[in-house]
């Protein structure tokens, strides 16, 4: 397994991942931090009762459930696409590399990039929380717990993405599908929890740790059985599917 993650790396530096992946995260940064500079926002930091890192917190969840689908979808769909249009699947098997050992390889490559770049992005947000002026004590297990939610709820979908991607030459399905993810995402902040649990891209906002009550904002406990049944869910499906194309290729 080593040696085709190697390899999917050095694909990485050929289709530029790690500036567009850069790009995408300044952009959810610059986006959950605008709302910092506005007049009456500046004014709760100081007071507790207001609770300026959960509404930080809301704000980056909803730009993350907006974004991170689609960030999804392009990187999976990238790292994929380079297979159909240079032969790649018949050169990887001359060399003993199955279709679906090529995917697993993609996803573990992904993920490795993917994981400090998430813990990058919830950095700068607090990062930029504080610097703004924000002395209200951090809220840190909240802000841990959520993004290593982001991350494993990113990591699921890189393998749907990833999948579709390798049985579907044409890349605007993957890509089509997360811009609806996007909307989907987004649609699951604005109605009931129970809801979202239904929907998979309603795990962006299931894995949320904060919500707002009345025009306030709290913190709350998100549904761990849930989001461990669907992590789960997607890991068995990605095994079997992957597998499965193993079996094709023989």
């Amino acid at each position: 397994m080593i040696r085709p993650v190697r390899l999917e790396f050095r694909k990485m530096h050929r289709l530029r991942t790690l500036p567009i992946l850069a790009i995408l995260v300044i952009a959810v940064v610059a986006l959950s931090s605008i709302s910092l500079f506005s007049g009456s926002t500046r004014e709760t930091f100081d007071d507790p009762t207001a609770m300026p890192w959960a509404a930080l917190m809301l704000t980056y969840t909803l730009m993350a459930a907006m974004t991170s689908p689609i960030l999804t979808a392009v990187l999976a769909s990238r790292q994929t696409d380079i297979e159909h249009s240079g032969s790649g699947w018949n050169l990887a098997g001359s060399a003993g590399y199955t279709p679906g050992l090529l995917c697993r390889a993609k996803l573990a490559a992904l993920s490795l990039v993917l994981l400090p770049a998430i813990v990058i992005q919830t950095l700068l947000v607090i990062g930029i929380g504080t610097l703004s002026g924000i002395t209200v004590p951090l809220d840190v297990g909240a802000w841990a717990g959520y993004t290593a939610f982001l991350f494993l709820v990113n990591v699921a979908f890189l393998a749907l993405h990833i999948w579709l991607a390798a049985v579907v030459e044409n890349q605007l399905v993957s890509v089509g599908i997360g811009m609806l993810g996007a909307f989907l995402a987004v649609f699951s902040l604005l109605v009931p929890g129970t809801v979202g649990r239904f929907i998979p891209w309603g795990y962006y906002a299931v894995i949320s740790h904060v919500g707002q009550h009345g025009g306030t904002v709290a913190y709350l406990t998100p549904p761990y059985a849930w989001i461990a049944g669907f992590l789960i869910l997607v890991a068995a499906v990605f095994a079997l599917a992957t597998r499965r194309l193993d079996r094709l290729e023989r």
